[in-house]
């Protein structure tokens, strides 16, 4: 059964190509001959960069290939509307079947949250599958407020200050890139509402087979901080854009970064 009934291409907004256009220029994330694999999880996030990287393919200046990849984690999901839509766009696609579950049912321990296990065994998938296939970038969908939320996650829960960077490179060779990093995830839900695109209701997601008081609150009261510093700040998000760009290394206590 046809879920996303709408088979025309998505209209992306001019402001969300300008800031994805401008990211990429600034920090050279898709380039001439690049082979770019994209994690394709099948939410929002990665839909909206499947899209561009589509859009791109057609009207960049210059030559790449990607393909699409979806990381089966061994439970079955929902995936007809993925190939659906890889199809409508012309996206090469690929369900690549794991047996992730299975491992984290096996190493889990009682009052632990396996999302930072299952990321690191999805990550690693998406390596092997990218090295496998000859290709030299990873393209990953994470946003402006994933951004925000992984620096404050990491300020208070980790004591570190740490996020999430547009392009780094893994210690296999393969650049990481985020084209969506200054992109704000309410851009994306309009995106996707304004195109009438289904999506399904987990995503696939292993945390969303587990019982509501075992899921992860930490995420979650990150998101309501944030919420809460928006609307007392509207330019909250905008600063904070800023400052990632704008670091003043020697102003802390890392003894990397003290000259004297």
């Amino acid at each position: 059964m046809t879920k996303n009934k709408n088979t025309q291409t998505p209209t992306i907004s001019k402001k969300i190509l300008g800031v994805v256009g401008k990211t990429n220029a600034q920090y050279n994330l898709i380039q001439e001959n690049d082979k770019v694999l994209l994690g394709l999880s099948g939410g929002k996030d990665s839909i909206l960069l499947a899209t561009l990287l589509a859009y791109m393919k057609r009207h960049a200046p210059f030559n790449f290939e990607f393909k699409a990849l979806t990381v089966d984690y061994g439970r079955g999901g929902e995936y007809d509307y993925i190939f659906e839509y890889c199809e409508n766009l012309n996206i090469p696609y690929e369900l690549y079947r794991t047996d992730i579950y299975e491992i984290l049912e096996q190493n889990k321990r009682e009052g632990t949250i396996y999302c930072s296990f299952c990321s690191r065994m999805r990550r690693g998938a998406l390596y092997s599958k990218a090295l496998e296939g000859g290709f030299n970038k990873l393209a990953l969908a994470h946003h402006l407020d994933d951004a925000a939320e992984s620096f404050f996650m990491n300020l208070t829960y980790n004591g570190a200050l740490r996020s999430m960077p547009p392009i780094y490179k893994a210690q296999n060779g393969l650049q990481v890139i985020r084209p969506l990093i200054f992109v704000r995830e309410r851009q994306i839900i309009d995106f996707i509402a304004n195109n009438h695109i289904y999506i399904a209701p987990d995503c696939n997601c292993p945390i969303n087979w587990l019982d509501s008081d075992k899921k992860p609150y930490a995420r979650e009261t990150t998101k309501q901080f944030l919420k809460e510093m928006e609307a007392k700040q509207p330019d909250f998000f905008k600063s904070l854009k800023n400052a990632f760009s704008n670091l003043h290394t020697g102003s802390f206590c890392d003894k990397n970064f003290l000259q004297y």
